[in-house]
């Protein structure tokens, strides 16, 4: 044990330094291990290595210990161009036509930026870029997550199955970065909010049918109405309604029901031509008696007031010449009343019991026997 004394690394027990001073090994043995370089000399060594990357000289031996880091007036200002540099270029950027940027001094909205070289000063003044131009598309109703189903409700409860895209873009950078949290998600439910109250209050056989254009304008309206109560700086720029069917698991019983209501309209139609046509004739006929009758009253008053005429201007002649009048009359009412009569009436005929030249009546039974046939 005696000759195991001279310490823990078994290189004896001097501890003075008469040992450390041979050979320059600081205290190593010949069967030592190497050890670590020590902390000041890796600072000489860095600081050397600054001083010759600086424009310095590097020196050696009592040099390297005598004297600090020196730096000469070119290393200074070629450090400076870097750093004017490096400061630049965090400070220009570019902005494509199709982008806007929005400027931030100490993290509040400063300005936005119009397409081409801009100028925000770093670190003063930061930048974003936002896309304007680009038509962004937000989907509803295809079923991608638990929540987007599109299954919605009409105004005659029955469930509708709805597939549509909002496109809609940037026209406002900063409304779009600071009032809202999450665009895309805002749109969606907006979008669906507002397709929710127009189903609602639509049935739905339009729906399917006919209404189509005219649910995707109101749709569009009333996104853009709510996007603009928040502030959004969003413009819906159109809406594209892809499908509107009843869900898979009614869609027999719904054609069903289509068919019914397809015959019912039908038969609806028909009876409605029915009675379009017998109310028609009806009119018509009414129409035709109201003129008969009309005609008829027309021509008793016409008759009526030519009698009433006739007779007052006979009446005038009466009184002008009542023998002449008298006698004309009882001719015109003779002539009416035999004019139809086959009669001949001999005047001044004399004859009789005595004889005398009178004349012998003449009977035409040739030409009685002939009207009576033709009668």
């Amino acid at each position: 044990m005696s000759g195991n004394n001279g310490g823990p690394w078994g290189g004896g027990g001097n501890r003075g330094g008469g040992n450390r001073g041979s050979g320059g090994n600081g205290g190593r043995g010949p069967g030592d291990q190497p050890q670590m370089p020590e902390i000041e000399e890796i600072v000489k060594k860095g600081q050397e290595q600054l001083r010759v990357l600086m424009g310095g000289r590097g020196g050696t031996g009592g040099g390297r210990g005598t004297g600090g880091p020196g730096f000469s007036k070119r290393g200074v200002l070629l450090g400076l161009v870097a750093l004017v540099v490096m400061w630049a270029v965090a400070s220009f950027y570019t902005v494509r036509p199709e982008e806007r940027s929005v400027e931030l001094m100490f993290g509040q909205y400063y300005k936005t930026g119009n397409p081409g070289l801009n100028f925000a000063p770093w670190p003063v003044v930061s930048h974003e870029i936002v896309q304007v131009t680009t038509e962004r598309v937000t989907e509803v109703g295809t079923g991608r997550s638990a929540l987007d189903t599109g299954l919605m409700l009409t105004r005659d409860e029955v469930v509708v199955d709805i597939e549509f895209q909002v496109v809609w873009n940037v026209t406002d950078p900063a409304r779009f970065l600071f009032n809202l949290a999450d665009p895309r998600e805002t749109v969606r439910a907006a979008s669906e909010s507002a397709m929710r109250d127009i189903i609602a209050r639509s049935e739905l056989s339009p729906i399917l049918n006919r209404d189509r254009g005219s649910i995707a304008a109101d749709l569009r309206a009333a996104v853009q109405g709510l996007l603009d109560s928040y502030e959004s700086g969003i413009s819906v720029i159109r809406v594209n309604f892809d499908k509107a069917d009843p869900p898979e698991q009614v869609i027999s019983a719904f054609r069903d029901v289509q068919t019914a209501r397809q015959e019912r309209d039908r038969l609806e139609r028909e009876a409605d031509a029915y009675a379009n046509r017998v109310l028609a004739q009806a009119r018509g006929q009414a129409a035709q008696v109201r003129e008969e009758a009309e005609a008829y009253r027309a021509e008793v008053v016409n008759n009526a007031q030519g009698e009433a005429a006739r007779f007052v201007s006979v009446y005038s002649e009466y009184v002008n010449a009542p023998e002449v009048t008298r006698k004309r009359m009882y001719l015109e009412t003779m002539e009416r009343v035999l004019g139809d009569m086959n009669l001949t009436i001999l005047d001044n005929v004399t004859g009789g019991e005595a004889g005398g030249s009178g004349v012998l009546p003449y009977l035409p039974l040739n030409e009685l026997s002939r009207q009576r046939s033709t009668n």
